[in-house]
């Protein structure tokens, strides 16, 4: 019976985090409450502190409807997870996608050990947040896969949504990151991070020799740089709620692209990727994030800035910047925690993206998917490959299932009594074990969909419908834990953003249906 349910569900949570949804089985990463929260060792966070109510535009976004929700009790009738560890491998032959390297293949946000196929002593360890959104922890990932140099890594949630471990305070007593251990010596802040690896692995150099033209080209650029960051530190101020701070905005990236015409292009050196790139290319990605979202100013796409398009087009053939990037999604949750608590409805002006960023224009988030590419409003140049994305979400969360299952099940669990800096980070939540099998039962339905389509799937005897007999799984349940992964999915700490783009539909696929 729609809504009907004999076990009382917890008070329905609000919609504030970003987080979770792959890692490495029981153990994994960490998640977090609606922002990051560590619940298991891959998991994403991505934290923002909770909007006041003038910002409804926005904070319809980041909450729910309300306490109760209707939902149809539906069958058990997916797959077990063991046919779906077999049909994901059946899927994997049949369109060439092998499983990755984590090692020496692609970079990816859950790698933990990097060799590059080289032989030899790892000489390098980095220390860099869960979430994978810190812009200092990314130059410095990027340039160790710019470089090649073989390192392992070892992640720690920032303090707004977890608490340091104490392996990780005896290495970095301050708590910082990124930090680095060299041949066991520990170096920290990233500029020191970048001058040890060239000097200690001058191979592959990314930051131009002293007093060479390019060396006195990125001190010019320095100025720039400054610039750059100063915006997005300003941006949680009362003048960034004004269109002062839009038009230096457009002012600055005026300045961008005249300066990326200077050395011919398409980076800021000329034609080879160096470390200035790097260390513009992290908060470009926020300025270009949050001023779609609150202004609707278009970077890539408008036309006004032709250079910076092709820079950010440039930046995406590197492998080591599409597996670092966080999405227009998460840029923009990091963005709330700096909000001024009494901001007003006046944030989020008519031309806003937001609604297409955080999938409530009924489209974004929605089967079928728009379009991914270098034209989407958050544009995309590798593209997309919607069967293999399908796939590898799938195979994130069938991988996962355990640490994915206990992680979803927060959605009608209660909250850690300890509350951190970013109010929806709770690493210490009581997951719901009660409705555990009819959880299950909701993800496997999810799984089985993104690897046969949602087309066939309803169309076998393995469809999502309602239960014939009295009973049945929980919909209410699964349509709470679905929304709770669903916000909570994080780019690119668990999945790519085509990949995520997968994931996040499918589960509103699900919500949809039970609650039709």
């Amino acid at each position: 019976m729609a809504g009907l349910h004999s076990r009382p569900l917890a008070p329905r949570p609000s919609r504030l985090d970003v987080s979770v949804c792959a890692a490495g089985r029981v153990g994994a990463p960490r998640p977090m409450d609606r922002p990051p929260a560590n619940a298991y060792p891959d998991l994403p966070t991505l934290a923002f502190q909770t909007l006041t109510a003038p910002l409804q535009r926005l904070t319809e976004s980041l909450t729910g409807p309300g306490d109760g929700v209707r939902a149809v009790n539906f069958a058990d009738s997916a797959p077990s997870w063991e046919a779906l560890e077999d049909l994901k491998t059946a899927r994997r032959s049949e369109l060439g996608a092998p499983e990755p390297d984590t090692a020496a293949g692609p970079p990816l946000a859950r790698s933990r050990e990097r060799t590059f196929g080289k032989a030899g002593p790892i000489r390098v360890k980095l220390y860099r947040d869960h979430a994978a959104w810190c812009p200092y922890c990314q130059k410095v990932w990027m340039l160790l896969e710019e470089k090649q140099v073989p390192y392992r890594v070892e992640t720690t949630p920032l303090e707004s949504y977890g608490e340091k471990p104490a392996s990780f305070l005896t290495v970095a007593p301050k708590g910082y990151v990124p930090a680095m251990e060299i041949d066991g010596e520990v170096v920290e802040g990233s500029d020191e991070i970048v001058a040890r690896l060239e000097k200690e692995f001058p191979e592959r150099r990314m930051v131009p020799e002293e007093g060479t033209p390019e060396w006195v080209r990125a001190q010019e650029l320095k100025g720039l740089e400054n610039r750059v960051v100063s915006v997005i530190q300003w941006a949680p101020k009362p003048i960034f709620l004004r269109d002062e701070l839009k038009l230096k905005f457009e002012a600055g990236l005026d300045g961008v692209e005249d300066e990326l015409g200077k050395m011919g292009g398409p980076y800021f050196l000329g034609a080879r990727l160096s470390f200035t790139d790097i260390n513009f290319v992290p908060f470009m990605d926020r300025w270009a994030a949050f001023f779609a979202y609150f202004k609707g100013v278009r970077v890539r796409t408008s036309g006004r800035w032709p250079r910076i398009s092709a820079w950010f087009d440039a930046m995406e053939t590197h492998p080591s910047y599409v597996a670092s990037k966080c999405d227009y999604y998460a840029c923009t949750r990091l963005l709330s925690m700096l909000l001024p608590r009494n901001a007003g409805s006046f944030l989020i002006t008519k031309d806003a993206l937001a609604a297409d960023i955080d999938g409530r224009d009924g489209a974004s988030w929605s089967l079928p998917l728009p379009p991914l590419g270098p034209d989407s409003t958050e544009p995309y140049s590798p593209g997309e490959d919607p069967p293999v994305d399908r796939l590898e979400a799938a195979a994130r969360l069938i991988d996962n299932r355990d640490a994915v299952l206990m992680f979803a099940l927060r959605g009608v669990g209660q909250k850690g009594e300890k509350q951190y800096s970013a109010p929806l980070a709770d690493p210490d939540a009581s997951p719901g074990l009660e409705w555990r099998a009819d959880v299950d039962a909701a993800l496997r339905h999810v799984a089985h969909a993104l690897l046969v389509g949602v087309e066939q799937k309803q169309a076998s005897g393995e469809a999502l419908g309602p239960a014939r007999e009295k009973g049945g799984c929980d919909g209410a349940a699964a349509v709470y834990c679905a929304e709770y992964v669903r916000d909570r999915v994080s780019v690119p700490r668990d999945l790519l953003l085509p990949q995520a783009r997968q994931l996040r539909a499918h589960l509103n696929w699900l919500i949809d249906t039970l609650q039709a």
